[in-house]
């Protein structure tokens, strides 16, 4: 059942468009992930949602309750739409202890003596800070200060929770472990999350359906296998992970790679939904294997180990494609002659 639904958005900056005609429904308890590159309107859009920002068209309804609505004028104040929100900054405050960090925004709230104490207690207790509540911010780390923001976030009981790069300050090993932490309070809690990030992996881990979104439009909502499997167009293959992608045309029913003809047709099929004899070469790095015969020639010209993958740069005619294997296949050395073996290819045409 949808929950948190977005009719027909359109957000101006002047001149500038930073949001046209958005339409998203999300449904409740769902984990609901936006990314896209800088600029595309992600936060944007969060911060319509979150009521820091109005909308110039369109209305913003959650549950039955209209929030946001352009045609009637009219506005809920964020501080009324009892939404959780935790931001790429910690914003915690330095002058106030763990418990009282937490507890501010029920206060404000004007709620008992007794409720302050019970939420925040198990807040503290859900996000592992329990032992901490009369510790300082400036003795936390920066893990433990956005569990902070997090406990603060559900100890006001919202039924949606906004994060906008809560991550991106954390170290790679912390961020993978904070992943988790998230989806579990979600499924402890029942809260819906809508989540903007730029990390790739994070939305792949954490999201039920994510978005891709190009700069003021969107481009796919999908699940995340969907997404990097069935990429919708070129915007959505290049953004998502690792690619290569090259030029290339039709011959006698073969494709080749225009900078690399010489090397042999990469495929000896035209699939049927291109049309005209220029298309666009496309595929994964790690779907691509290296062999001694078969497939098309090339000569390594780097090869960097990256822990359990190595990263190739195999050089065909005048391109260079780049390549990813398990380490322990990794037997092609700089200088070598290799051939090249695509496991899946996409194809897009000039308009896709």
């Amino acid at each position: 059942m949808s929950y948190v639904k977005l009719e027909h958005i359109t957000k101006r900056y002047g001149e500038v468009v930073a949001i046209s005609d958005l339409s998203i429904e999300i449904e409740k308890g769902e984990c609901f992930s936006m990314i896209g590159p800088s600029g595309c309107g992600k936060t944007t859009t969060l911060r319509m949602i979150a009521g820091f920002e109005d909308l110039d068209e369109g209305r913003i309804v959650v549950g039955d309750r209209i929030f946001s609505s352009s045609c009637d004028n009219f506005y809920v104040p964020s501080e009324k739409r009892d939404f959780g929100m935790v931001f790429q900054a910690f914003a915690v405050w330095p002058h106030l202890s763990v418990f009282e960090n937490v507890a501010f925004p029920l206060r404000i709230r004007r709620l008992t003596k007794s409720e302050i104490k019970e939420r925040t207690q198990k807040a503290l207790v859900y996000t592992e800070l329990d032992r901490y509540a009369h510790t300082y911010p400036n003795e936390l780390s920066g893990g433990q200060k956005q569990r902070v923001a997090l406990a603060r976030a559900i100890a006001i009981n919202p039924t949606v929770m906004l994060l906008d790069e809560p991550l991106s300050n954390l170290d790679p090993k912390l961020r993978e472990e904070m992943r988790f932490e998230i989806k579990d309070l979600q499924r402890r809690f029942g809260f819906t999350i809508i989540y903007v990030t730029h990390d790739q992996a994070e939305a792949m881990a954490l999201s039920d359906r994510i978005m891709v979104m190009s700069p003021g439009r969107v481009e796919q909502v999908d699940k995340p296998l969907n997404i990097y499997n069935k990429p919708a167009n070129r915007f959505v293959f290049s953004f998502l992970g690792a690619s290569n992608m090259l030029p290339a045309f039709v011959s006698d029913n073969k494709i080749y790679i225009e900078a690399a003809a010489n090397a042999g047709p990469v495929a000896n099929e035209i699939p049927s939904h291109i049309k005209g004899d220029k298309l666009t070469f496309a595929c994964r790095p790690s779907e691509i294997e290296l062999a001694d015969a078969g497939g098309i020639k090339g000569v390594v010209k780097r090869k960097t180990y990256l822990g359990d993958i190595i990263d190739y740069r195999i050089q065909i005619g005048d391109v260079v494609l780049r390549v990813e294997m398990n380490r322990r296949k990794g037997r092609f050395n700089e200088g070598d002659t290799c051939c090249l073996k695509f496991n899946r290819l996409f194809w897009y045409g000039q308009e896709g």
